[in-house]
């Protein structure tokens, strides 16, 4: 019996198109995840993990879609070939089986490790480039989700035993961002 052919897609904001990544390369299945590349803890990524089978083919655009560091990457694609599923990376021409020759596993450590120093430098320059901008007086941080007054009364409701959930539900932000504020107090 022949494997499917499993497309994954991670984009990390809304608006970045995720059509572009596998287009043109047939899949028979698509996960698609709009998040971070930081750690493996995707919804998308759990959900074609669970249904992957032995004979399965899995295609990725690049080898940052899947992970951002090295030993993200090399887990992913271990974990993958151990069960008997195909790893292909569209863009770098690679593919993993878990027979690989030392060559290919060499391959993949670089190219992950270019892709991972990459990232890193990318950091570098955007953390430069915000402390210019605020020694400039120009870069005043990410818009507050509240304003003075709902973060009061957040924290009114919050102190008269509202749940965490109904109360970040009703603000319109993340239990993250409503422990934040609480945080402040």
């Amino acid at each position: 019996m022949k494997g499917h052919r499993i497309g994954y897609v991670r984009v990390s904001s809304f608006d970045q198109n995720p059509d572009r990544q596998l287009e043109n390369v047939p899949v028979d299945r698509l996960f698609t995840d709009q998040a971070s590349g930081k750690d493996t803890r995707r919804p998308a990524l759990d959900a074609l993990l669970a249904f992957v089978r032995e004979g399965d083919t899995v295609l990725v655009h690049s080898l940052d879609r899947l992970a951002r560091n090295l030993d993200d990457l090399r887990r992913l694609v271990q974990t993958l070939t151990g069960r008997g599923v195909r790893v292909e990376f569209v863009k770098e021409g690679l593919a993993f089986t878990g027979d690989d020759a030392p060559m290919a596993q060499l391959l993949l450590s670089v190219m992950g490790a270019f892709a991972e120093f990459e990232r890193a430098l990318l950091k570098e320059r955007q953390r430069e480039g915000i402390a210019l901008a605020k020694r400039r007086g120009v870069y005043r941080g990410r818009k507050k989700a509240l304003s003075p007054k709902q973060a009061a009364d957040l924290r009114s409701r919050a102190a008269a035993g509202e749940p965490k959930t109904q109360l970040a539900t009703a603000f319109g932000i993340s239990r993250e961002t409503l422990y934040q504020y609480l945080k402040r107090s």
